[in-house]
């Protein structure tokens, strides 16, 4: 039983490895709804675009950025120089 447990943790230990460096290659945009102002945080491995409902429509307002954290922080500062609502 300690063995299939350790095997476990093993496999899983490894899984992860190889999954990270698939991640690092994701890009964030920021998007912004034209409706509403609002900004919103878009990662381009999504396999589905936002949903454009009625007269919503969204423009991609930033270039690809490598992380989360990236997007955020652009998102904070298109919001403090009042080019988003939110």
């Amino acid at each position: 039983m300690r063995r299939v447990l350790a095997l476990c943790a093993v496999a899983g230990i490894a899984t992860s490895v190889f999954a990270v460096p698939a991640s690092a290659k994701v890009g964030y945009y920021v998007i912004r709804w034209d409706n509403t102002g609002i900004c919103q945080v878009w990662n381009e491995d999504l396999q589905v675009k936002p949903f454009q409902w009625g007269a919503s429509t969204y423009k991609v307002v930033s270039k690809p950025l490598p992380t989360f954290q990236q997007a955020s922080d652009l998102q904070i500062k298109l919001r403090g120089e009042r080019r988003c609502t939110l």
